[in-house]
């Protein structure tokens, strides 16, 4: 798993937190450059839930693309395709 570094900073206890992404067009260059626009969508509101609610960020990536698999899938093109309903 790719770790992709963020922003961080201390909140008021002095834990070090990282910051949200506020916008898809704040996520990482590979998380943009290969779902489209709905899945990465998905990817930052579960990252983001996911950090707030766990707190780790790797564990914050691993929910993010969890979520995004439920939804769609790479095909064969090597593209991420939404799942049939």
């Amino acid at each position: 798993m790719a770790f992709y570094p963020k922003a961080k900073y201390k909140d008021e206890t002095g834990e070090i937190k990282f910051m949200p992404y506020k916008q898809i067009t704040d996520l990482p260059d590979a998380v943009k450059e290969n779902l489209p626009k709905h899945a990465q969508e998905i990817f930052r509101a579960a990252f983001n839930s996911a950090q707030e609610q766990y707190g780790g960020e790797e564990r914050a990536f691993r929910v993010a693309w969890s979520a995004v698999k439920r939804d769609y899938e790479k095909g064969d093109d090597g593209h991420w395709h939404k799942k049939p309903e």
